[in-house]
């Protein structure tokens, strides 16, 4: 491991995850955020459900670690929430199921340490007609509906708000945007559009967490912040300027 140690933020879920550094991603735009103050590390996995997360937990996230997370943000529930195949294959999880699996998931996680913080982010809606025009014709018996995200969607509200986790609803945060049919690059998967209101929601939440030490990105301390006169020299060539806590290169300006 390379040093010195940070905070690290670890992203763990399915393939919304996996190509959250993809596509003007979540997952890059965090890593830019959070430069020099926390890593934010890729645990995402194409095609998973919650049945298979469980079944890695330890691996993933072994409780013996020398350090553990600060903060875990948990994606699963769209494969889950995919109609059931005829052949009992596929990805679909029962309902009842899937929150036991996320159950099981919390559990683990809020076990690491006293100081490792949760995020879940909930199924976001898809566009059914956008999804029927790219789905491959190697796949059968594809069902994927925006109603079942909701109720999947609403499970994990639920249960996050039953065991006193952040959660965020991205299926309802979508959809309160006018143009939320662009969030998408196939209709299921994230377009930037879509990761900067994943973005946005995340900070949201860190912003309001009453965690200590907070997690927000303007209240961490950036690693080597120190004056240095191998900075750049200000316009009375005497003086440097400290470039630590720059962000003007940002086209957002993140709160």
């Amino acid at each position: 491991m390379t040093g010195p140690q940070r905070p690290q933020i670890v992203l763990f879920g399915s393939s919304i995850v996996q190509l959250s550094f993809s596509n003007d991603g979540w997952g890059a735009t965090l890593a830019d955020i959070y430069a020099r103050k926390a890593d934010i590390v890729l645990r995402g996995y194409y095609g998973w459900n919650s049945r298979r997360a469980v079944k890695v937990l330890d691996q993933v996230f072994p409780k013996d670690a020398a350090s553990q997370p600060s903060l875990i943000i948990v994606y699963f529930g769209g494969n889950d929430s995919m109609g059931p195949h005829s052949s009992g294959l596929g990805p679909h999880v029962p309902l009842p199921e899937y929150i036991e699996n996320m159950r099981k998931i919390a559990t683990h996680l809020q076990g690491l340490s006293d100081t490792t913080r949760l995020i879940f982010l909930t199924c976001p809606p898809v566009d059914e007609v956008k999804l029927g025009e790219n789905t491959s014709s190697l796949f059968s018996e594809l069902v994927r509906t925006n109603e079942l995200c909701r109720t999947y969607s609403d499970a994990c509200v639920e249960l996050c708000n039953e065991m006193g986790i952040k959660v965020i609803d991205l299926w309802t945060a979508f959809q309160k945007r006018d143009n939320w049919l662009t969030f998408f690059t196939d209709g299921v998967h994230l377009s930037g559009e879509g990761s900067k209101v994943v973005v946005e929601e995340i900070l949201k939440v860190l912003k309001e967490a009453e965690w200590k030490p907070s997690l927000h990105w303007k209240s961490m301390p950036t690693e080597f912040s120190e004056d240095s006169p191998y900075d750049l020299v200000y316009t009375d060539g005497k003086t440097t300027l400290n470039p630590s806590d720059w962000t003007f290169h940002r086209e957002i300006q993140w709160d």
